[in-house]
């Protein structure tokens, strides 16, 4: 068995408002708050960084598994490749910092389906590897950083923010069983939301800044558009309940649906296909989208509210630009 034994978040301070960004877009704060979702979103200040972030979670997941740094045996980071310095292997530096001197330790990527893409693989290695016992994910993350509200093609990501996630997996001890995951991915979408500039296609300049093209941006709009329309919340559903049956149960058996954000009425969406109430999720709407760290949140929050009872059966699901899908099942443990 693969248990979560220990959960951490941490939470920067900084607040932007739904208004706020409705000032900034130029668009009527009725649609930030009501279609978009967006009450408030979280921001980091300036010295809230990525992997900085990712420690205090780190810590605070050590500390609720009540585990000795030193016998994590991997550490995987889960947050954005935006971070406090590029080319850089952020995991290492986070086993450092927690002090945990007998791990290994390396950095992956799927965007916001960074976290369940990693459980899996955290999952697998255990399994495979009889050395390794006890897992830390953590990942920060502040995508806000890329985004130009008055870009109207990158509407639906006004709601990114900023924070910090982590997850201590451990074989054999308990805990919030892990099952099984499901994940799609689709090339279609590889290259309609890049920062455009930046990489070796097109070194960055100050030209770059000044003209303001160092942002996330969409290339294709309207055929992302139509594509997603055919396919999104068809594998968000697809993703779910492969997961759960893979894991052997179905979506009768589901009690709680740890999901990103995205606006409200894809949320709803999603509950209502799989037969559940605004009562079986969390719509975060005063946090945001903090990216692969919405699953996490959506846990602490749910725990908090007395959501989550021993023996329940509960999915987490992401989307990912890229574009990637991924649902992992966890029976939620004492």
């Amino acid at each position: 068995m693969i248990g979560i034994t220990g959960l951490g978040m941490y939470l920067p301070e900084g607040r932007m408002t739904g208004a706020q960004i409705a000032e900034k877009a130029n668009i009527p704060a009725a649609v930030v708050e009501t279609k978009m979702g967006i009450i408030e979103k979280v921001v980091a200040g300036p010295n809230d960084h990525p992997v900085e972030m990712s420690v205090k979670a780190a810590k605070e997941a050590i500390s609720e598994a009540q585990v000795d740094a030193k016998d994590i045996d991997v550490v995987i980071y889960i947050g954005e490749e935006h971070k406090e310095y590029p080319l850089w292997t952020a995991a290492i530096k986070i086993q450092e910092e927690i002090g945990a001197v007998n791990a290994w330790a390396f950095d992956v990527q799927l965007r916001c389906g960074t976290a369940i893409m990693a459980m899996k693989v955290a999952k697998s290695l255990m399994l495979a590897d009889d050395s390794v016992k006890t897992v830390l994910l953590a990942g920060g993350y502040r995508n806000h950083d890329f985004i130009d509200y008055e870009n109207e093609r990158t509407r639906f990501m006004f709601n990114l923010g900023a924070g910090a996630g982590a997850m201590i997996l451990q074989k054999n001890v308990g805990g919030h069983e892990v099952l099984e995951a499901s994940l799609i991915t689709d090339g279609s979408f590889s290259e309609d939301v890049v920062v455009p500039v930046g990489g070796t296609k097109e070194p960055l300049t100050v030209d770059h800044i000044r003209e303001g093209r160092y942002i996330l941006d969409v290339l294709d709009p309207d055929g992302m558009k139509l594509r997603l329309e055919q396919k999104s919340l068809s594998n968000f559903l697809k993703v779910i309940r492969q997961s759960l049956q893979k894991s052997g149960y179905s979506e009768n058996n589901l009690h709680y649906v740890a999901m990103l954000h995205m606006k409200k009425s894809a949320h709803d969406y999603v509950l209502k296909e799989l037969g559940l109430s605004e009562e079986n999720s969390i719509y975060l709407s005063r946090y945001g989208h903090i990216g692969q760290i919405d699953q996490i949140l959506s846990l602490c929050l749910a725990r908090k509210e007395g959501k989550l009872q021993e023996g329940q059966i509960v999915s987490l699901v992401s989307a990912g630009i890229g574009y990637a899908w991924g649902a992992i099942t966890v029976k939620w443990g004492a």
